[in-house]
Formats: structure tokens, sequence, C-alpha cells
């Protein structure tokens, strides 16, 4: 049963978001409603996600599915949120010269860029919410903030890499967090 719900709440997912970014909001409902994970563990899916290479869409799917039901619940979760890509890049194709100077479909468009962009905002918010404010409402959490800045300021500033931020970003959590926070010791 866990197995047909992954694939029709990615199912969902694919058909309902613009891709990127704006999945992770309905992700994030989809493993909270059915209380596949955390909103911790989503946050960690996302960054996971973001780190490796591939869609996020497709990286969140995969990583969601395989906490949730193993290696069957990645590959079902992934197939999921394919579908109506597939489908849709299919068709799209099909009727490419028919709708390319259509006026229907840029007005469309014009409607649709700023709803992705607040979405994206929404999911900025959120994600900032889950890393710096900490496990309680309103407490900051300032190694990652100083975390978040320094990786800022090495991207826009200095042109670093994402790999090489990443490995920063890593580096700095092992260094104000400590090792044992990063790598809790089992009880």
């Amino acid at each position: 049963m866990v197995y047909l719900e992954l694939f029709l709440s990615f199912l969902m997912i694919g058909f309902t978001s613009f891709g990127g970014m704006s999945m992770i909001p309905l992700i994030s409902d989809q493993m909270l409603t059915h209380g596949w994970m955390t909103a911790a563990e989503v946050a960690d899916i996302v960054a996971i996600a973001e780190m490796t290479p591939g869609p996020l869409g497709i990286n969140c799917a995969t990583f969601a599915g395989a906490r949730t039901a193993g290696v069957a619940g990645a590959i079902v979760a992934s197939f999921g949120v394919m579908v109506p890509s597939l489908t849709l890049a299919v068709l799209a194709a099909m009727f490419l010269k028919k709708f390319k100077d259509s006026r229907v479909l840029n007005e469309a468009m014009y409607g649709i860029r700023p709803v992705a962009i607040g979405m994206i905002v929404a999911v900025m918010v959120q994600q900032s919410m889950n890393n710096y404010a900490g496990t309680l409402f309103g407490c900051i959490s300032w190694p990652a903030v100083v975390i978040g800045l320094v990786s800022l300021f090495v991207l826009l500033r200095l042109k670093w890499s994402v790999p090489k931020t990443i490995l920063l970003a890593a580096a700095l959590g092992l260094v104000l967090c400590g090792v044992e926070t990063a790598f809790p010791l089992p009880v």
C-alpha cells in the first residue's frame, strides 16, 4: 500500500508543480501529511538532493522513497514524479509547431512566472526557518547563519564553485558545531 501511496503522491507532485524548488512545499506537505518524515528530515532530504547531480524533483523523490520504503520505494517515487514530465514532454514535442507562436500560450506563461517565483520565495522562507531557527521557534542557530553568510560570500564574491562551497560549509559545520553534533554516537 505504501508503494501506491508514494507513487500517487509523487505523481501529484509532478503534475502540480513547476519543477525545481517549486516542488519542495508539495514534497514537504506529502511527507508530513503521510507521517513519512518530520520537517527536519524533509529539510535534510532537500539539502542532499540539492548537493547531488540531477533534477531536484527526482533526487527528492528518490531519497524520500528510499527513506520511506527502501529501494523499491525510491524506484516507485522516482517513476511517479517522472511520469508527468515525460507525458507532457512528449505532448509538447508533438504540438510544438502549433503552439510556438500562440498568443494564448504566451499569456499563460505571463501568469505562470510570478506564481513560480512566489513558490520559490515561500520555499526559501520555509527552509530558512528549518535551517536557521533551530529547534525552537524564534531561537536562531548562529552557526547556521555564519555558515550561510560565508557560503553566500564565497559563491557571489569569490566565485567559488558549488562543490567547493559545499565542502567549505561542511568543514565549517564540523568546526562550529563539533563532530559529535554532526555524527552523534549511538546511545
